[in-house]
């Protein structure tokens, strides 16, 4: 073993020239724009700094150093591992054990990202068969140092005791869980060029099992092997170029392994591949916009090739006999596929293009397509035209998929794939791949449109019933439903055009509408259905649900239970397919509130306040006697209580306040009761206190300091002076031990408000990435209500740690008096409506310099 000089001495040389190779291949990429060369030039960087620090470990003869994984392959991308085994022929002694420890320590000494594993060939055939990961990577072993022999016996062990199919199996099913964790989708917004479906993974996991069935190790072979086409072979080594090409800048660009194109460096990225933004017209564009697009229809290519390559290598290790039963003149059926009677069928009948996804939502046996039927769609989509689309049989089948019973959502899904959902509706074609920087959409246009499809289909379904039940009884009542399908894929087709997307939409959905032969008072309703799909949320997120003219406007817009309940649905619909994270319990319950009290108000029952304020009372007054109080225990505190609180407020929350308060109506000492919320998601948490001009600011530095998110706030002042606040808070640890944090909340906020002592100095806290990469200017507007009774504050900006205090913060030093808070969370955007009131809000000057300071509490 050399000496700790003579090691210093090679580390400090064997660094250096790493960092010298790693600079010259990397400034030759920035000029020619090569991966390939790069990735080779890596590696032989690599394969000669192990190969002298092998010989200098000097280690028994029968030894080897084997690459695996990538760098095993022959790539190495700029910060990814380098994956090693090291082979031993028989268990290491203490001297053997003592220099794999000086060489392990050196290569991690040289800045290498080293994954390495220390076996002998019985030890890997074990870890092998125990695991896919090991057996995966020892497919792409590959000598670097050492003793030739060992490592050919290795290869010999290993390739014999392989079993092709077991591998196959194991392999796919392994990349079907991958997609699971991805939403089955490529058009994430960020996704993983590496691991998301369509990506490096899914080519990759293509060679392999084709290295391991013995078929081919490159595309080039598998085209000679007649499995896809010279022109497939070439497309997918033009996509897995641009793929490493983005996977290599994006390395660079972070200085890390990074593989996922999160927003803030698509822009850089795109730049650095030459794409600029387009910064006028109507159709302004991003560069990031341009660079995402293009790997969109890359990752589709690949999902489509790679479904391709599957069956047929598929085919080859489970030969099955082909058993061809006809379902028509165009299609059989063979092995439970769908099947082209022959190679030019969709040529020699242009139609059969949409009838197959008819047939396949009828033939509930038939699991999918044959691989030379995939094929021979995916190019006959150019065989739909102008008169394609205008040709009534066409316009028909489009019809029968829409209206079929089953199998719609995945006719569409696979109608996409391919590209022929977008050729019979070239505007759907025009948002194929279309980014949306609203910060709450995680997944392109076209995907969002066919996730809210899904989500309405969902409804008609039993084995989901409980999942939505009331959407799910609405529809079951709803005539035609496929009109909301209709409505669904128009709702956000017109996006990116400029202009409100609702109302251009509606000249798409009309048109579409006429040419399908849908009538006059269906075609209204899909249209409304376009223009009005925001409305809904906006009117129940954002208004007074309590006041009968907020209702009564909408009730108008909406006219009739038809379009209520279509609109409703589609609401639920859309909001549930922006974005797993923007949907909550209490969104929910807005809706459904909204829905119920418009009901009533369409069929003839005025939404009057006395009578709400009348069955309220009756139902919490059933509440209270259920828990043994006695018929008069309410009316010392109903007394102090004017007719907004009880408006404001659900029966079930009035006998809950009640039942709390009722003994306890002149406490000195502040009330705070907590409880899970009834809509079954987060806290309920009441403060009952005597009115001070910061008790708002001061309850909202509590759960700032907590990191509670607030949902929302109803603010009430009682006749004789004491605060009656609500509050619906969450946060991610409640479902875990809601009892404690009950029994925290209850303690520590009464102290808080006891002590009496100065407000807290806001804290700005720091945007998420999402915010920074994508930042909103943020709004303040003051007007006053209908009525000039009081005055509407609507917030919106980019989300962060602290927003809530800030604002209520700055209200407290005007003295405003809160009324009612409307907490709106879109992903990273809130969208927040107080109802307030206050002296200085007579003066206009006040209200200008109101508005000055809001905006710049709301600046990070």
């Amino acid at each position: 073993m050399a000496s700790a000089e003579q090691t210093g001495q090679l580390r400090d040389k064997l660094k250096q020239q790493l960092k010298a190779e790693r600079q010259l291949l990397t400034d030759a990429f920035r000029a020619d724009g090569k991966p390939e060369k790069l990735l080779r030039g890596l590696r032989q960087s690599v394969d000669a700094v192990l190969t002298e620090a092998w010989q200098w470990a000097g280690l028994p003869p029968t030894t080897a150093l084997v690459g695996v994984g990538g760098y095993g392959r022959g790539e190495l991308f700029p910060h990814s591992d380098v994956d090693l085994l090291i082979l031993l022929a028989e268990p290491a002694d203490a001297i053997t054990r003592a220099k794999l420890e000086h060489l392990v320590q050196l290569l991690w000494d040289l800045g290498l990202e080293i994954g390495h594993s220390i076996r002998t060939i019985d030890e890997c055939m074990s870890e092998s068969r125990a695991d896919i990961t090991v057996q995966t990577s020892l497919l792409e072993a590959r000598l670097v140092a050492g003793d030739a022999a060992l490592f050919a016996a290795l290869q010999a062990r290993y390739l014999a005791a392989l079993d092709p199919q077991a591998f196959f199996q194991a392999k796919t099913a392994e990349m079907r869980l991958r997609h699971a964790k991805y939403e089955d989708t490529a058009f994430s917004l960020e996704p993983n060029c590496k691991e998301s479906p369509g990506g490096l993974r899914d080519l990759q996991v293509i060679l392999w099992v084709a290295k391991a069935a013995g078929l081919a190790s490159s595309w080039t072979q598998l085209a000679k092997r007649g499995l896809i086409t010279p022109t497939e072979a070439r497309q997918l080594l033009e996509k897995e170029r641009a793929f490493k090409d983005i996977r290599v800048r994006l390395h660079l660009h972070t200085g890390r392994r990074e593989d996922r194109l999160v927003f803030d460096v698509q822009t850089p990225i795109a730049e650095s591949l030459g794409l600029h933004a387009m910064a006028h017209g109507p159709n302004e564009r991003r560069a990031s916009e341009y660079l995402m697009q293009r790997y969109y229809w890359a990752a589709k290519t690949v999902t489509q090739l790679n479904t391709i390559l599957l069956q047929n290598i598929e085919a080859q290790l489970f030969p099955q006999p082909a058993v061809a039963v006809p379902i028509n003149a165009r299609f059989n059926e063979v092995n439970g596929l769908i099947d082209i009677k022959d190679d030019n069928t969709f040529e020699t009948f242009p139609s059969s293009v949409l009838e197959i996804f008819v047939v396949m939502t009828e033939r509930l046996d038939i699991k999918g397509m044959t691989a030379r039927t995939t094929r021979a769609l995916w190019h006959a989509r150019f065989e739909i035209d102008t008169a394609f689309r205008e040709d009534p049989v066409n316009r028909d089948l489009f019809m029968r998929i829409l209206k079929a019973p089953v199998g719609l959502v995945h006719a569409l899904r696979r109608m996409n794939d391919l590209s022929i959902l977008g050729r019979y509706l070239p505007n759907f074609r025009r948002i194929v791949g279309q980014m949306q920087h609203d910060l709450f959409h995680v997944y392109t246009v076209d995907q969002h449109i066919l996730m809210v499809v899904r989500n309405l289909r969902r409804f008609t379904m039993s084995e989901h019933a409980h999942e939505y039940p009331f959407c799910s009884q609405l529809t079951a009542n709803f005539r035609r439903p496929w009109l909301l399908y209709v409505g669904a894929l128009f709702h956000d087709i017109a996006k990116g055009r400029g202009g409100d997307h609702s109302k251009l939409g509606t000249v798409d959905a009309a048109q579409f509408c006429a040419a399908h032969g849908i009538g006059a008072e269906d075609t209204e309703l899909v249209v409304f259905m376009v223009e009005q799909h925001l409305t809904m949320s906006q009117v129940a997120q954002k208004q007074d649900l309590s006041d009968p003219d907020v209702v009564q406007a909408f009730a108008n817009l909406v006219r009739d239970e038809r379009h209520l309940t279509a609109l409703y649905l589609l609401t639920v619909a859309d909001i549930r397919g922006t974005s797993p994270k923007v949907w909550n319990a209490w969104k929910a319950k807005l809706l459904e509130d909204l829905y119920r009290i418009t009901l009533r108000v369409l069929g003839g029952e005025a939404h009057s306040a006395d009578r709400e304020l009348k069955n309220r009372q009756d139902e919490a007054r059933a509440t209270l006697r259920l828990y043994g109080l006695a018929d008069d225990a309410h009316e010392k505190l109903w007394q102090q209580l004017d007719v907004a609180y009880f408006l404001r407020h659900d029966a079930s929350d009035i006998a809950w306040q009640t039942r709390s308060l009722y003994q306890r109506l002149d406490s000195a000492k502040p009330v705070v009761k907590c409880r899970l919320a009834p809509i079954g998601e987060g806290l309920q948490v009441t403060v009952y206190a005597k009115d001070q001009p910061d008790l708002f600011a001061r309850i909202c530095s509590y759960f700032d300091r907590k990191n509670f998110s607030i949902l929302d706030a109803k603010i009430h002042t009682t006749r004789h002076g004491y605060a009656l606040d609500t509050f619906l808070v969450t946060e991610q640890s409640f479902a875990k031990s809601y009892r404690d944090i009950i029994n925290l909340i209850e303690h520590e906020l009464t102290e808080l408000l006891v002590s009496q002592g100065p407000l807290p100095a806001p804290t700005r806290g720091r945007l998420s990435r999402l915010s920074r990469t994508f930042p909103i200017v943020p709004t303040v507007d003051l007007r006053p209500d209908e009525r000039g009774q009081y005055y509407l504050l609507s917030i919106a900006a980019n989300d962060r740690t602290g927003l809530l205090y800030s604002i209520a913060n700055v209200l407290t030093r005007y003295r405003i008096n809160l009324h009612t808070a409307k907490i709106m969370t879109l992903g990273e955007r809130v969208e927040d409506v107080f109802l307030v009131d206050g002296a200085v809000l007579n003066n206009a000057r006040n209200q200008i310099q109101l508005e000055t300071d809001l905006l710049d509490a709301l600046k990070v």
